[in-house]
């Protein structure tokens, strides 16, 4: 439980991919995934802390939002021998 605990952590604070924190840990992509999964839902059910279910919407709330695309898309990098533009 314990590596499944740091899995998580490492996940969540050095925001990596699944797959490379799978990679570290020796498991699968899917496994990775599945104890992630696992242990938010221990974490939400220990009512150790809540997360606001209901945004207020009131004065004073500035409601200016940055949405950033941050999907990954693997690109084809030119090689080496080919001619520059």
């Amino acid at each position: 439980m314990e590596d499944q605990v740091l899995l998580c952590l490492s996940y969540w604070r050095e925001y990596r991919t699944l797959f490379h924190v799978a990679t570290s840990y020796g498991v699968s992509e899917p496994t990775a995934s599945r104890i992630v999964r696992h242990v938010e839902d221990c974490l939400i059910q220990s009512n150790l802390f809540n997360l606001p279910k209901n945004l207020s919407e009131g004065e004073g709330i500035d409601w200016n939002v940055v949405i950033v695309d941050a999907t990954e898309i693997p690109i084809q990098r030119p090689k080496k021998t080919e001619e520059k533009l």
